[in-house]
């Protein structure tokens, strides 16, 4: 029962849609309607600026970082929880229920939600993300190069193969959100960071 309450709470976690809303706050009145239509940091920072951009990214790593920890703090002595809990976090905000299951991919919120379980992981995650971003320009190519990475290395670095699997599992979720990106990637459509639109 508790375990079960531990990851309901880190959905309702994952579901918090910062990005909508800080978004709003900096005049955008619905991410969704602009852009790339992503609820998501990136989308914020194209359409409401590059301070509102950071802030939704730091918010939405937060959040996901808190499932995990939350689980920990109430059980301890099962870290498996704790893995699952960085998962459904990561649900909450592919599929909020405030935003009628309409959410962002799972990027920043993926990688705080793994900070506390597989910390080296994450670091190897970002720079992979960040070398992919300056050598292609493109957000969505480095996202997708972070993912996989970050599952490849909770293999080498995670405690538990808890932690390795729920990465890996993660890794998947963010692949398929970015299906159109890949499609755009592979028809040359895509857009680069500083572009307009997507």
């Amino acid at each position: 029962m508790v375990c079960a309450l531990a990851l309901v709470a880190a959905y309702l976690l994952g579901s918090i849609p910062f990005s909508f809303l800080v978004a709003r706050a900096f005049g955008v009145a619905d991410v969704r309607r602009v852009g790339s239509g992503n609820v998501g940091a990136s989308n914020v920072l194209r359409s409401a600026g590059k301070a509102a951009g950071v802030l939704a990214l730091l918010l939405d790593a937060a959040k996901g970082a808190a499932a995990p920890l939350l689980a920990a703090h109430v059980l301890p002595d099962q870290p498996t929880v704790a893995a699952l809990a960085a998962v459904a976090a990561v649900l909450g905000h592919m599929y909020p229920l405030w935003l009628r299951f309409q959410g962002g991919k799972g990027v920043a919120t993926g990688l705080g939600a793994f900070a506390p379980l597989v910390p080296k992981a994450v670091v190897g995650a970002t720079l992979a993300f960040l070398v992919t971003l300056i050598a292609t320009r493109y957000v969505s190519a480095g996202s997708i190069v972070g993912a996989v990475t970050l599952a490849a290395l909770a293999f080498v670095f995670g405690g538990s193969s808890a932690v390795a699997w729920a990465a890996a599992f993660t890794a998947a979720l963010v692949v398929v959100r970015h299906r159109s990106n890949l499609q755009r990637l592979w028809g040359g459509s895509e857009r680069r960071a500083g572009d307009a639109g997507r």
